[in-house]
């Protein structure tokens, strides 16, 4: 996996062997997998905030839980969760609203009602983009992934004042899709060859300049990890 900043190391992962932290004792957690882009959207927004010092994490492996995760934390047993004052949040769509609005530092508060529209469309339309591209990896993957890059392409000429999508500054949105981007990118080029950027040059400088940001390197994973979590998901014959 790709190295985190000196000044925010990454921390071992916890399995079904570990113990666990001391839980809600005032320390704000966020419990994470290293391989899931759920998780990865709210490690990004904590990093983007500057917020390592408030938000500690705390890395599960999501294939061999601990037993304490489900019984003590999250009943739901999935990643991300945050433990914060007394009480734990999940869904990473949720958390990032929650940690947006509840924790200094920069906020993705948009005032352009044009851009808060699109916003909320293509949030609300992640689900279905995740679903479709999921499904695609056990069909004809470079048939039925195609549609979800094409749909990011178009979404990227709505505002042309900037390479993101919602045109020159970075925002939530972009980190809403950008982790799924990301490990399927690896993923298909690996074991399809199939090259989501071909002949969509607008989601290739998307990817290009969100790879410039601190605070998203720091979370990615190395290729070669998410191809083998990927292929033992979606691969993995019965």
């Amino acid at each position: 996996m790709a190295a985190a900043t000196d000044n925010d190391p990454r921390p071992a992962v916890l399995d079904a062997t570990s113990e666990p932290p001391p839980l809600f004792d005032g320390t704000t957690r966020l419990y994470i997998t290293y391989t899931c882009p759920h998780a990865q959207r709210v490690w990004i927004l904590r990093n983007y905030k500057g917020l390592q010092d408030k938000i500690k994490l705390v890395a599960i492996n999501i294939q061999n839980r601990p037993p304490w995760y489900k019984e003590k934390v999250y009943h739901v047993n999935k990643v991300p969760s945050l433990e914060h004052n007394g009480k734990v949040i999940g869904e990473s769509l949720d958390l990032l609203k929650y940690v947006d609005s509840n924790f200094e530092g920069p906020t993705f508060h948009l005032n352009d009602p044009a851009k808060k529209g699109f916003a909320e469309e293509l949030t609300t339309y992640s689900d279905t983009f995740i679903k479709i591209l999921f499904a695609s990896f056990k069909g004809d993957t470079n048939k039925e992934a195609g549609p979800c890059f094409d749909y990011l392409e178009n979404a990227l000429h709505k505002f042309n004042d900037g390479p993101f999508l919602l045109g020159h500054e970075f925002n939530m949105v972009d980190i809403v899709y950008i982790t799924f981007v990301e490990k399927s990118q690896d993923f298909l080029s690996a074991v399809w060859n199939y090259n989501i950027t071909a002949g969509r040059p607008k989601l290739a400088r998307w990817i290009e300049e969100i790879n410039k940001i601190d605070a998203y390197k720091s979370t990615k994973t190395d290729p070669k990890v998410t191809v083998e979590f990927f292929t033992s998901v979606f691969l993995a014959k019965n």
